[in-house]
């Protein structure tokens, strides 16, 4: 029986983009610690840092004067330093739109199925992250997720289906309902949940940990 890793996170959240760097240690420890074990199962779930941020998204500037105040963009200094010792290089500076991300979480959650949830989820991170892409833009949000292998077509109908992100909103509020309040966050074979991009020792901890509880039961 292979180990299940559900990851709470949201696509514009930068300490999600280390929290799923840090897993990917995590799992590369996992499977020196365990060679013969199955590979684990990683599955991305929606969360909106931001759900009241109109579809258009806003100005970046104008969301960070609003979140940080005089600190501005030097609030992001440690997390800089951060993401250059795991190889994300952050590129704050050129983000010009903080986007509303219900249309990028339908494409991950639609992605799921097609076995390439992990690379758009990948692709959406860096768009936004290192590139500084308007993740608001429709072509755009297909461009990535067709490039990371979802089928173009499949995109472009994920965009237009408003019942699909009338489902993904239903699934972040039943992590909200959960009680998860801060992302990104982990949850092992349904039984052991840690929040925050904790270290990759920790995480590890907490796959043996699960591992061990499911055994004995």
């Amino acid at each position: 029986m292979s180990l299940s890793i559900d990851v709470i996170s949201d696509v514009v959240c930068p300490w999600c983009f280390i929290g799923k760097r840090r897993l990917e240690a995590a799992l590369e420890l996992y499977r020196v610690r365990n060679p013969a074990a199955a590979t684990p199962q990683v599955a991305f779930h929606p969360f909106e840092l931001n759900p009241d941020l109109p579809r258009e998204g806003i100005s970046r500037a104008d969301y960070i004067a609003k979140k940080f105040g005089a600190r501005g963009y030097s609030a992001h200094d440690r997390l800089v330093g951060i993401g250059a010792q795991l190889g994300i290089p952050f590129a704050f500076d050129k983000i010009a739109r903080q986007p509303n991300t219900l249309a990028a979480h339908a494409l991950i959650e639609r992605s799921r199925g097609s076995g390439v949830q992990g690379a758009v989820k990948e692709a959406l991170m860096k768009a936004f992250f290192v590139e500084g892409l308007d993740l608001t833009d429709s072509q755009t949000l297909v461009r990535i997720a067709a490039e990371a292998g979802l089928e173009r077509a499949a995109a472009e109908a994920c965009i237009a289906d408003e019942a699909l992100r009338r489902t993904v909103a239903e699934e972040e509020d039943k992590a909200r309902r959960m009680g998860v309040q801060g992302v990104p966050f982990f949850i092992f074979n349904n039984r052991l949940a840690v929040s925050g991009a904790q270290e990759p020792e920790t995480l590890l901890e907490a796959m043996l940990e699960a591992k061990k509880e499911s055994t004995a039961a």
